[in-house]
């Protein structure tokens, strides 16, 4: 089961959506729990503190997922799909950590969850061409999101090169999932080399669930109007 992540702050602001590696997760947990509590707070708030610190570590994916909210009962139409979209990535792809944070999903392809580059390479491989293909499909089945790909290395070699290794690897996962007919515009791309770690550089385990792909997954206008209209 993919998890969800919510950590409650206080009555000013009811709750905050929190992944962190080490975090407890709610398993189970019904969407219009998530669009209550994620409606009771403003999104933007919530996106700087989420975006610029999870367990003391930026994490961009998830500051995108949680500063658009939409919140209320809009908030939990959408929450309902991104449940359905989470739930269809774990069937097909079950290597993949997929997480329900908000209103979207953020989705981590690491060494072991199927989409992954050999040392010093950004080519898509056959393994992972068949976990994006997959993807893909789901992609087409849910065309109403927009995408955030983004690039991470661990901190082997120098910081400049890291950059430029995982602009290369993100723009790779991008350009074959617009290859497999999902629009250009829906995505955005973004690289950040070694400076998101999310585990231990010290150790080899650790460097190589940073040499990630994360994706972040939101509603699009589209969807956010239908949502208001459903929750008139």
């Amino acid at each position: 089961m993919f998890r969800y992540s919510l950590n409650t702050l206080g009555a000013g602001l009811i709750a905050l959506a929190l992944f962190t590696t080490g975090c407890d997760t709610i398993k189970n947990a019904g969407n219009k729990e998530k669009g209550a509590v994620i409606g009771a707070a403003s999104g933007a708030v919530i996106g700087g503190v989420i975006g610029n610190n999870v367990g003391n570590k930026k994490n961009s994916a998830l500051g995108a997922i949680i500063g658009g909210v939409v919140g209320g009962a809009a908030g939990t139409y959408i929450g309902d799909r991104m449940d359905r979209q989470a739930e269809r990535i774990e069937e097909e792809i079950p290597g993949a950590e997929v997480t329900r944070v908000g209103e979207g999903i953020n989705v981590t392809f690491d060494e072991s969850s199927g989409v992954y580059f050999a040392t010093n390479k950004y080519n898509i491989n056959s393994e992972s061409s068949a976990t994006l293909h997959k993807l893909a499909g789901i992609f087409k089945e849910y065309p109403n999101t927009l995408v955030l790909v983004e690039g991470h290395t661990d901190n082997t070699g120098s910081a400049e090169y890291n950059m430029g290794l995982s602009q290369r690897r993100a723009e790779s996962v991008t350009n074959y999932l617009v290859g497999q007919g999902i629009s250009s515009g829906r995505f955005t791309t973004k690289w950040f080399g070694e400076t998101q770690p999310k585990y231990d550089n010290s150790t080899v385990e650790g460097r190589a669930k940073n040499r990630r792909v994360e994706i972040a997954i939101v509603a699009d206008e589209q969807l956010k109007e239908e949502a208001r209209k459903q929750a008139q």
